[in-house]
């Protein structure tokens, strides 16, 4: 996986009480990815922009339901 150019922000939903821990990279060509801003050099998730598309519109209109 190339992260190489990866800029990454951080979610403003991510910052309660001082303790951030998202941040996204979105201008990646073939995908986003996701790591926790409190360990950089750690792991990263990655996802299809179609798929990340996906989640952000389902979080955002309360559709995310837990699965068995």
């Amino acid at each position: 996986m190339e992260l190489t150019g990866a800029i990454w922000r951080k979610s403003t939903r991510s910052d309660n009480g001082g303790s951030t821990c998202v941040e996204v990279a979105t201008n990646l060509p073939l995908m986003v990815g996701v790591r926790d801003s409190k360990d950089r050099g750690g792991p990263v998730l990655t996802f299809a922009p179609a798929a990340w598309t996906g989640f952000v519109v389902a979080a955002r209109v309360g559709t995310l339901t837990d699965r068995p």
